[in-house]
C-alpha cells in the first residue's frame, strides 16, 4: 500500500503541476484574449475614425462641386446673356447693310441717269456751239445747276 500511495502522491504531485500549467495556460489565453479584444476595439476605432474622415473628405468634395456647378450655371448666364446682346447687334447691322446697299443701289442708279443726262447736255451743247443760231447755244453746266436745283432737295445733294 505504501507504494500505491506513493504512486498516488506522485500522481497528485503531477495532477498540480498539470493544474498550475492549465490555469497558466488559461491566465496566459484570458491575457491572449484581452489584448486581442484591446487590439479589435483599438482598430474599430481606427475604422471609425477613417470612415469619418473620408465622409469629410467627400462631403467637402461635394460642396466644391456644388459651388462649382453654381459658379459655371452663372457664367454659363452671363454668356448666354451676351450672346443674346451680339445676335441682336449682328441682326441690326445686318438690317443696317441691307438700308445701305439698298441707297447705294439707288444713287448708282441715279448717277447713270444723271451722267446720261450730262452725256446728252454736252452733245447738245457741241451741236449747239457748232451751229450758228445763237438761241441754240446754252452753257452745259448752267443747265445741269438749274435741273438739280429744280429737283427736291433730297434727290440729288450738291456736295
Amino acid at each position: 500500500m505504501a507504494s500505491s500511495s506513493g504512486s498516488g502522491s506522485g500522481c497528485s504531485g503531477s495532477l498540480s503541476a498539470a493544474t498550475a500549467a492549465l490555469a497558466a495556460a488559461a491566465g496566459t489565453e484570458e491575457e491572449l484574449r484581452a489584448l486581442m479584444e484591446q487590439r479589435r476595439a483599438k482598430r474599430m476605432l481606427s475604422n471609425r475614425e477613417s470612415a469619418r474622415r473620408s465622409r469629410m473628405r467627400k462631403q467637402r468634395h461635394l460642396d466644391e462641386l456644388t459651388a462649382q456647378a453654381a459658379h459655371l450655371r452663372c457664367e454659363n448666364a452671363h454668356v448666354a446673356t451676351a450672346l443674346g446682346l451680339t445676335t441682336q447687334g449682328l441682326l441690326a447691322v445686318d438690317a443696317e447693310n441691307a438700308v445701305l446697299r439698298t441707297q447705294a443701289a439707288e444713287l448708282a442708279a441715279r448717277l447713270g441717269s444723271l451722267n446720261d443726262i450730262l452725256a446728252c447736255m454736252n452733245t447738245n451743247a457741241a451741236a449747239a456751239a457748232s451751229s450758228s443760231d445763237p438761241y441754240l447755244a446754252f452753257d452745259g453746266a448752267t443747265a445741269l445747276d438749274d435741273l438739280l436745283r429744280s429737283c427736291p432737295e433730297n434727290m440729288y445733294q450738291l456736295c
